[in-house]
């Protein structure tokens, strides 16, 4: 099993030019990963920096939507025991490639990582909110994309997910009325970088995310009226 990964040719395959052999060595992927309930985690590394330079030399806007929505629905195909995995690999390789991506490229890699989100986030909707499953994912956010203390997580990757983090919530539904516990469980992160993280250009940004008006509580008061209830101590 160790070397799997290694020895299939898609994995280079999808760092290549022409985009055939990319789109080909993909569907490869989907049948590789949906038959594997074991990947170690090197394995999984090596995969993903196949994928990053998959998506690294995709070219033109339309084509590099489709490629980010595609690698996000890796994980709907994926064995339960490989998702947590799967997805770590992913968030370990944003972080060692965060700082080699060049101005040109970013805007793509901004997008996987929504994509990334929000299929996540589906991913748990799909199993109904499970509070198991819903804890694995919070510790797995922490270790990477909401991690509060570790210094070498590029600040910008926890600015982009606190700027999309509301957005995705909305798409699967958790701020709809009567999920009040579980939009609380699911800010829970958020609100962990606001009160301990030790840069201060974070704690801000958590806090401009948690003050979002589309959160219980932070609605907007039209002028020449009184909201109904408490809005919070105001600074």
């Amino acid at each position: 099993m160790a070397t799997d990964i290694q020895q299939t040719p898609f994995v280079k395959q999808l760092a290549a030019n022409d985009r055939p052999t990319r789109d080909k060595a993909l569907e490869s992927l989907k049948t590789f990963l949906s038959g594997r309930r074991e990947l170690p985690a090197l394995e999984l590394l090596k995969l993903w920096k196949g994928l990053f330079y998959c998506l690294w030399m995709s070219d033109r806007p339309i084509p590099q939507q489709n490629l980010c929505t595609s690698l996000a629905s890796l994980i709907s195909i994926l064995p339960s025991e490989t998702v947590i995995p799967f997805l770590r690999a992913f968030w370990q390789t944003m972080q060692r490639e965060w700082t080699n991506i060049d101005v040109l490229r970013m805007e793509k890699f901004l997008l996987l990582v929504r994509r990334y989100v929000g299929a996540s986030f589906e991913q748990l909707k799909k199993g109904g909110w499970q509070e198991d499953e819903v804890r694995e994912m919070k510790e797995l956010w922490g270790e990477v994309p909401l991690n509060v203390e570790d210094l070498r997580i590029p600040n910008g990757i926890r600015f982009h997910v606190l700027d999309l983090w509301i957005d995705e919530l909305e798409k699967v539904g958790v701020l709809e009325e009567g999920n009040e516990r579980l939009l609380e469980s699911l800010l829970e992160p958020v609100r962990n970088l606001t009160k301990d993280s030790p840069t201060k250009a974070v704690r801000k940004k958590a806090k401009e995310a948690l003050g979002d008006e589309r959160l219980p509580g932070n609605e907007k008061v039209e002028e020449g009226k009184v909201e109904d209830g408490w809005g919070g101590i105001q600074d």
